[in-house]
C-alpha cells in the first residue's frame, strides 16, 4: 500500500490495495492512518454492494439512516444527482449527531462521478478547537448541546416530533486518540443544554463560522471507483453541488456505529 497526503489540514490517499483482500496487518495499519489523517481515499476500487458492506463491517456495527435506505440493501443510502434545488446535503454537518451513539465513520463509494465538480469538503474540528482561546476552550468543555433530526424529518416528509434527539458534549474527546474536537454543527445542533434558543444562537453562529474556516479544510475530487471514509468524531463535511444537474453522480453511503460521545 502507498500513502500520500491529501491536504495539510487532513486526509490521505491510499493506493495499490484491493480492499476486498486487505489482510489483518494491513487493516491495522489503515486504522492507524485513519485516526491520524481522518479521511482516507481508496482509489480504483470495483465493489458490489455486498463487498462494500463487508468492508464497512470490519470497522464495526453498521447503523442505518432513519429515513433512507435501498430496498435490497437497507444499510446503504443511495446518493443521486437530483438537481441542486432538491439536494438536501448542502450544509456543513457531522453525520447523524441526533443519535445517542452517532456513527464514528461514514463510507462512500462512487459508482459514477461528474466530469467536473461535485467535491466533498471536510473541516478538521480538532484544529478548530485548538485555534480557540484558552478561555473559550475552558467554557465550552463544561457545556452540552441538544441535537435533533427534526429538520431532516421534514425534508423527508416525516413527523418532526418523532425525530431522533440526543444531547452531546460541545467538546468531544476522540475515543481512540484522546484528542479534543468541537462537536456542534449547523444542520443538527438545536441549542445548548440549559440555554434558550435565543441565548444559544450568537455563540453557535460564532462557532459555525469558526469551525469551517478555510485553513481547517480539504476537498476530495471524486472519480468513479473511489471509496472514501471519514471520521465523524473529528470532522464536518459538505457536499458541494457545483456540477450540472444533468451530470451523473451516484454514490453508495454506509455508516459504522461509534461510542457515545464523551
Amino acid at each position: 500500500m502507498q500513502l500520500s497526503r491529501l491536504a495539510a489540514p487532513l486526509g490521505a490517499i491510499v493506493e495499490d490495495v484491493d480492499i476486498t483482500e486487505m489482510t489483518t496487518e494491513q487493516f491495522t495499519l489503515v486504522n492507524d492512518w485513519f485516526c491520524e489523517h481522518k479521511v482516507l481515499v481508496f482509489r480504483t476500487q470495483t465493489l458490489t454492494p455486498e463487498q462494500q458492506i463487508a468492508f464497512a463491517a470490519r470497522w464495526g456495527r453498521l447503523v442505518r439512516h432513519p429515513y433512507a435506505g435501498l430496498e435490497d440493501y437497507p444499510d446503504i443510502i443511495e446518493l443521486r444527482n437530483v438537481g441542486k434545488r432538491r439536494d438536501i446535503n448542502q450544509h456543513w454537518h457531522s453525520d447523524m449527531t441526533y443519535n445517542e451513539e452517532p456513527p464514528k465513520l461514514t463510507m462512500l463509494y462512487a459508482r459514477s462521478a461528474p466530469s467536473i465538480g461535485g467535491d466533498t469538503a471536510f473541516a478538521n474540528q480538532e484544529l478548530a478547537f485548538e485555534a480557540l482561546s484558552s478561555g473559550l476552550q475552558q467554557t465550552l468543555q463544561s457545556m452540552r448541546a441538544e441535537h435533533t433530526a427534526a429538520g431532516l424529518a421534514q425534508q423527508y416528509k416525516e413527523d418532526a416530533h418523532e425525530a431522533p434527539r440526543a444531547e452531546h458534549p460541545v467538546v468531544r474527546t476522540h475515543d481512540e486518540t484522546g484528542r479534543q474536537a468541537l462537536y456542534v454543527c449547523r444542520a443538527f445542533t438545536h441549542k445548548f443544554v440549559g440555554w434558550s434558543r435565543a441565548e444559544s444562537k450568537p455563540l453557535l453562529e460564532m462557532l459555525y463560522a469558526h469551525c469551517t474556516r478555510p485553513e481547517f479544510q480539504a476537498r476530495h475530487q471524486w472519480r468513479k471507483g473511489d471509496l472514501v471514509m471519514w471520521d465523524n468524531r473529528s470532522l464536518q463535511h459538505f457536499a458541494v453541488h457545483d456540477h450540472a444537474d444533468e451530470e451523473p453522480r451516484l454514490i453508495h453511503r454506509l455508516q459504522v456505529s461509534g461510542p457515545k460521545p464523551s
